[in-house]
């Protein structure tokens, strides 16, 4: 019997087509790549190939690892989509969410056969929690499957916990605090603050998010983009509400040179090297980088505001309008304004994608006023940049919590509820010049708080590193979890072999079937 202890093996990362989940899981196929006798395959839709195939090309010619992108056609017709509406950052309306989802659905079958036709057979599934057919996938070709997640344990245990005690139904309004059960620190939320599918949420959201809780719980294990020193008391905890939890980041920390870090995501809007030649020209510690994610859109009024506030702040700043934020009302007032000519001397505009690990990397920067998008705020924690807090909706306000409550290493800007996507005018505005100024000048102001959060956010930072360095913690995790997968294709192989050796009426085919090869979380195989 041939031994298959050092066979090699095939991931298959097929994550959802949102740039909070694509970039985070590029990056782990890239660290998961350079394990020693693993291929990868990521399996995403054509436009979305195409944002990140330079990413991959370098990968394979200059690091040589194995690693693949494998485009399919997303069925924009057929869901009642504008053909090129790929990504979630694509979509022109709050209204084509369900249709989007419902495109993501008949991939099944194309993906299926996709698997079938694969050489080598995949060894393993990594995916998202929003795409939970890729359970049945995992049970038809016997492979393990991994839930990667984009977001912190924190915020996995705390939405836990608040959905089985039912402690935010306890308050008399949406805007009363009530405290998260169950944790050792003390969390106070609102449900103003709660993402929406849980204060609004219809039947029928109620149903999609039990079809992936279940395909998650039946999951082999969570993934987290985090490292065991940063929230391991979570990490433990929500290890006993799914099978296993593996805290294998920052995965962003795989983006050594320079030229990674500046095309990381998506084609920047700003050459490289005036970029860099400006973070040059400020002194150390002194630049305020405000940037809010892929999904966040934010009104004209709200980002006036914000500018003027950066401007009143008298420091340094970075700030990022995105594509989707461009709107005539805030160009007109921009030019009337002069805003960029009488702030010329230390401010950058940026609009479009920016290469943020670049620029939060860079020794000029001094806080990070961010949306606090998980991934974001590993990236801050990696360049040991403290965190301006300025949560919108998902999982945003969970996580402003953690950073300012828990770790310290932030301070709030003062918003009290979420935005509701897609629908952000209708709010107005939720944060004034002030209360960007009073943040910032807070941080930044050299006094002993904010001493201490840069000595607090520093020592994370070091830590983070040191995570992904060879046997650090997520250097250890992603190797127990590669081993996991290695002793299930044993067992796969082991048994596949048994059947080409038994016939139907054979004692060893009542004694030894692939159930009974199967071991729990844990144990060793023999």
């Amino acid at each position: 019997m041939a031994s298959q202890a050092h066979q090699d093996l095939h991931f298959v990362l097929i994550p959802m087509m949102s740039q909070s989940y694509l970039i985070p899981s590029t990056d782990f196929a890239k660290l998961l790549a350079q394990q020693q006798g693993v291929t990868v395959s990521i399996i995403t839709t054509p436009l979305n190939a195409a944002r990140f195939q330079a990413m991959i090309d370098r990968a394979r010619s200059t690091s040589k690892l194995n690693i693949q992108l494998l485009p399919i056609r997303f069925p924009c017709r057929e869901a009642g989509l504008p053909e090129g509406c790929e990504n979630l950052d694509s979509l022109t309306s709050r209204s084509l969410v369900k249709q989007f989802f419902m495109a993501t659905y008949m991939l099944q079958d194309p993906v299926e056969k996709l698997l079938a036709a694969m050489q080598p057979q995949p060894s393993c599934i990594i995916t998202s929690n929003s795409l939970p057919w890729t359970s049945k996938l995992a049970l038809k070709f016997n492979v393990p499957r991994f839930i990667f997640h984009h977001i912190s344990t924190f915020h996995l245990l705390c939405a836990h916990n608040i959905a089985c005690s039912g402690a935010d139904e306890s308050v008399g309004s949406d805007t009363e605090p009530f405290l998260v059960p169950g944790v050792p620190d003390r969390i106070e939320l609102t449900r103003a603050q709660l993402p929406d599918e849980v204060k609004r949420a219809t039947e029928e959201m109620k149903r999609a998010i039990e079809h992936m809780k279940n395909a998650e719980l039946s999951a082999d294990g969570v993934l987290v983009n985090s490292f065991d020193e940063f929230d391991s008391w979570y990490a433990e905890e929500y290890a006993k509400v799914v099978k296993n939890v593996w805290c294998i980041g920052p995965v962003s920390l795989c983006n050594k040179d320079m030229s990674d870090k500046f095309n990381r995501g998506n084609k920047a809007s700003i050459d490289e090297h005036h970029c860099l030649k400006w973070l040059d020209a400020m002194a150390p510690r002194s630049v305020i980088y405000a940037c809010f994610g892929s999904l966040c859109r934010i009104s004209a009024p709200q980002l006036i505001q914000l500018a003027l506030g950066l401007e009143s702040s008298n420091r340094p700043f970075v700030w990022i309008i995105r594509k989707e934020d461009y709107s005539a009302e805030l160009e007109k007032w921009l030019a009337e304004e002069n805003f960029q000519e009488r702030t010329k001397e230390r401010g950058l505009i940026v609009r479009g994608w920016a290469p943020q690990v670049l620029i939060l990397s860079h020794p000029a920067l001094g806080a990070f006023l961010t949306h606090c998008g998980w991934n974001s705020i590993m990236e801050g924690v990696c360049s040991k940049v403290p965190l301006i807090t300025w949560p919108m909706f998902a999982e945003q306000f969970y996580n402003e919590r953690f950073i300012v409550d828990v770790l310290k290493i932030g301070v709030a800007i003062g918003v009290k509820v979420t935005m509701k996507w897609a629908q952000e005018k209708n709010l107005g505005v939720l944060v004034n010049k002030e209360d960007v100024k009073r943040a910032i000048d807070r941080l930044m102001d050299g006094g002993e708080e904010a001493a201490e959060i840069r000595r607090r956010v520093r020592e994370m930072g070091e830590m983070a590193n040191k995570a992904m360095e060879e046997g650090g913690s997520s250097q250890w995790n992603m190797k127990t979890m590669i081993q996991y997968v290695r002793k299930q294709a044993s067992l796969k192989a082991l048994a596949q072999e048994l059947d080409g050796l038994r016939g139907p009426c054979s004692p060893v085919a009542s004694a030894v079937s692939p159930g009974r090869l199967m071991f729990k979380s844990g144990e060793a195989a023999s």
